[in-house]
């Protein structure tokens, strides 16, 4: 991946109105050269899988602290599938209890971000696992 940037939806689902661990992730990726896209607060999943459509995205990564990643990731995955963006990979952070993680990445969650994770341990995970697409379009 290193002829282009890697492209990262950060997106804050749910009616949770705290956003500012998402925006310090924001801040860590981009300066780590990532290019970033923050679609701000209380996003449906229909909103955040079609920016991640529009903007070509390669990982979506969701910040939840409302408890509610149990409504909203199941719902995101599923619209993925329907657009055909298996490719997508996605990523929780927030407080997400140990018992949910199993279920979150059986539906195909790449990772879980408990808080306390190291900017540095997530912007490695993003790279190590964003594979290259298919040669541009010209």
């Amino acid at each position: 991946m290193a002829d282009s940037k890697i492209r990262v939806l950060v997106a804050k689902p749910g009616l949770d109105g705290h956003d500012r661990g998402a925006k310090v992730i924001a801040r860590a990726l981009r300066d780590a050269g990532m290019e970033v896209i923050y679609t701000g607060l209380r996003q449906t999943p229909e909103m955040i899988v079609s920016a991640s459509l529009q903007e070509d995205v390669h990982v979506i990564g969701l910040s939840i602290l409302s408890g509610a990643h149990n409504a909203i990731v199941p719902r995101v995955m599923d619209l993925l599938r329907q657009n055909k963006m298996e490719d997508v990979i996605v990523v929780v952070g927030g407080i997400i209890p140990d018992q949910d993680i199993a279920a979150l990445k059986q539906m195909g969650v790449a990772a879980i971000f408990q808080p306390g994770t190291a900017m540095d341990d997530i912007v490695k995970f993003i790279r190590a696992n964003v594979k290259p697409r298919g040669v541009p379009a010209v």
